[in-house]
């Protein structure tokens, strides 16, 4: 298994630097779902893809090489490029989620202690309290209010901004909290984001909540009633950074899964006319279970397929059943890199490494491969020679040794299609913490490998 970096010249790693510093903006502007939705749409149409609404509303007929997008609630972007063939014969998919863990500001966020004005939390996903507190935070989200109007709200991250965050006890009054274990150092109910400290002038009651929601109104036009219906998400302030004294890698908020979702979107750019439909899917709420309206086990991508199917020839039941039947799909969901500080949770026969490009994971899972969807070999050795005549770099994983732990994604809930699905993305170090690490040769081998697969699967 040889270092991806050996084959590219000094051409080829310009072209690799220019692709990845793209990515590192992405990630860097786009930090909740809805961010990475909207700057979807604007990637997408400028490679010339419309709104299937459009078709749908106007009758008029998908032909091949047409290219499509649905945008589902603001929190899930599927594309579709559609091929040559019937649409019964199957597509070639991507699919990846735009969530990541992340602190959920709650509904009756505000108070007021000891002229401190603070907002109430719940944590999403899989985090480790204690990589919260004392870092620079910012706000994301949307503020819906009751005449229908929806407020785009970002705080942190124009230099010129104030920042949040989460304090933390300090090392001379912390002997019993040193002696706790990990998981209970920082408790769900602590992760409070102080917001400020000066009262409004002849405000007696919870002045400085006042003079926080004074603020609010003034910049936003927002009460404290509209966070009833308000989604604003807690993030790591700050953009990006180029990560290592050569540059070679990237440290950012949200990698997990956007490292696969940015590599898939852009590897959808770069296909024109293909033999079989094509499909691009980034989807919200993996980190929690795949739930809800906006998760893959909504109907939401079904509901689409159903329509394209209509648009090229007419929609049946059993056409549908076909078209999902027959398809390939890449999980692209991202890998435990190897880490040289924690070598004892990785068998090292089967473990992915920095530099060494695309990974597939046969199953993930957790212990005796529970909650996995095992990829057959047949389909994995398909892959194997697309990529092998490709020249792509890609190794295979699994996430630790077998009782170490695990995870989840979401192809299971595809495979139940009767589809062929294998997890395949990047590694990455310090998953599911507030700054995470990826290889930038991994990222581009991931991108090419996600063209090679749309075009030739």
């Amino acid at each position: 298994m040889e270092n991806a970096w050996k084959k590219y010249n000094k051409k080829e790693r310009k072209d690799l630097f220019n692709f990845t510093e793209g990515y590192r903006k992405f990630i860097s502007d786009c930090k909740t779902e809805r961010e990475c939705v909207r700057r979807g749409i604007e990637i997408a149409e400028a490679h010339g893809f419309k709104n299937v609404n459009d078709y749908i509303d106007s009758g008029r007929k998908l032909n091949p090489g047409d290219k499509v997008y649905l945008n589902n609630m603001g929190k899930d972007l599927a594309l579709f490029i559609i091929g040559k063939q019937p649409m019964e014969k199957g597509m070639n998919i991507l699919g990846a989620h735009i969530d990541s863990p992340r602190i959920d500001i709650k509904q009756n966020p505000f108070y007021e202690d000891h002229d401190i004005a603070l907002l109430d939390t719940h944590y999403y996903g899989g985090i480790k309290s204690y990589q919260w507190v004392t870092i620079p935070l910012a706000l994301h989200g949307v503020v819906c209010k009751k005449d229908g109007s929806v407020v785009n709200v970002v705080i942190g991250e124009n230099p010129k901004d104030p920042v949040v965050g989460i304090s933390d006890l300090l090392i001379h009054l912390a002997g019993k909290q040193m002696q706790k274990k990990a998981y209970e150092v920082i408790e769900g109910e602590d992760l409070n984001v102080t917001v400020g400290s000066i009262p409004l002038e002849g405000e007696e009651k919870d002045a400085v909540k006042a003079n926080i929601l004074k603020l609010l109104k003034k910049k936003y036009d927002i009460e404290e009633a509209d966070f009833l219906s308000a989604e604003i998400e807690v993030v790591p302030a700050g953009e990006a950074r180029d990560y290592g004294l050569d540059a070679s890698m990237v440290m950012g908020y949200g990698q997990d899964d956007r490292v696969c979702a940015y590599t898939s979107l852009m590897a959808m750019m770069e296909i024109e006319n293909p033999e079989k439909t094509v499909s691009c899917m980034l989807v919200d709420k993996e980190e929690v279970g795949s739930i809800g309206a906006t998760g893959m086990q909504s109907y939401f991508y079904e509901n689409v397929v159903a329509e394209l199917i209509e648009l090229t020839g007419g929609y049946s039941d059993l056409k549908m059943r076909r078209c999902l039947a027959n398809s390939c799909m890449l999980s692209s969901d991202v890998s435990a890199a190897y880490d040289p500080n924690y070598p004892q949770v990785n068998e090292m026969k089967n473990t992915c490494f920095f530099g060494h490009g695309i990974t597939i994971n046969k199953y993930v899972g957790s212990r005796g491969k529970g909650g996995s969807n095992d990829a057959n070999p047949e389909y994995i050795a398909r892959i194997r020679k697309i990529w092998d005549d490709n020249k792509i770099s890609w190794q295979t994983a699994e996430i630790g040794r077998v009782n170490e732990g695990g995870g989840g994604t979401i192809a299971y809930i595809m495979a139940k299609y009767n589809m062929q699905v294998i997890d395949s993305g990047v590694g990455v170090q310090n998953m599911h913490a507030p700054w995470e690490v990826t290889s930038k040769v991994d990222v581009f081998e991931a991108k090419n490998a996600y063209v090679v697969f749309c075009k030739e699967m």
